[in-house]
């Protein structure tokens, strides 16, 4: 059995798809997200999905989620007389991401070979459970915002140190697509058109910066990023210069 919550909710069997109702999917989903693979109760979970419910109903709802799974989808789950768990042979996207981006967080730990590469990209691109505004959610989903916001930023570094530069442009524009306004991802992008040998590049994504940052906040861009385009671009405006003297 396998979980996404990556992108969008999917339950499969192997390649297979499983469809479940939406009741359903939320059950799923909050034990997913529950405290690694730890028990949750019956209690917190009918509360929180059906919080306007009476008690009692709020448990029949439950009840009638897990009801609706069917055999196949109920394989997922470990199902208790007062609480649910996830099953320990279903895998779960998130779960494999997140132990991918502290990995990268980990600065004294070496990057293994399937770090470095586009899929792990891939794995840091999506946003948890788009579409979904449960109260319960919204905190998880910018806990995740947040932590592939840093994956992806040091992954691009990574890349550059590598001189992988085309992978380090893809690490940072997943970051900057994941949240325009930020500087630090927009600073990992001027830098990897900068060490790929790009500087028109690099400007250009700091024009484009400054006019979203000033059109969405009224704010500029700090000297730091200006500094940044300049010292590559000095050398070069400097050379011009000199051959014109001569």
């Amino acid at each position: 059995m396998h979980i996404d919550l990556l992108g969008g909710f999917a339950l499969r069997v192997g390649e297979e798809p499983v469809s479940v109702p939406v009741s359903s999917e939320r059950v799923l989903a909050f034990v997913t997200l529950g405290c690694c693979r730890s028990a949750v109760p019956r209690c917190l979970i009918a509360g929180t999905l059906w919080p306007d419910a009476a008690e009692h109903c709020a448990f029949a709802n439950l009840r009638a989620a897990l009801s609706r799974l069917g055999g196949t989808g109920r394989r997922a789950l470990e199902i208790g007389p007062a609480e649910l768990r996830l099953a320990a042979d279903t895998s779960v996207d998130l779960l494999q991401a997140r132990t991918l981006a502290h990995r990268l967080l980990d600065r004294n730990a070496p990057a293994g070979a399937c770090d470095l590469d586009l899929a792990a990209v891939a794995d840091l691109s999506a946003d948890l459970l788009p579409g979904w505004y449960d109260d319960w959610l919204l905190p998880r989903a910018e806990e995740w915002r947040q932590l592939r916001l840093h994956a992806l930023e040091i992954l691009a570094e990574r890349f550059i140190d590598a001189r992988r530069h085309g992978e380090a442009v893809a690490a940072a524009r997943a970051a900057v697509h994941a949240d325009p306004l930020r500087e630090s991802s927009q600073a990992c992008l001027i830098r990897a058109h900068l060490a790929e040998g790009n500087p028109s590049e690099a400007i250009r994504n700091l024009r484009h910066y400054e006019q979203l940052l000033h059109r969405e906040l009224g704010l500029h861009p700090t000297p730091r990023l200006h500094r940044l385009v300049a010292r590559a671009v000095a050398p070069a405006s400097h050379g011009r210069h000199a051959g014109r003297a001569e």
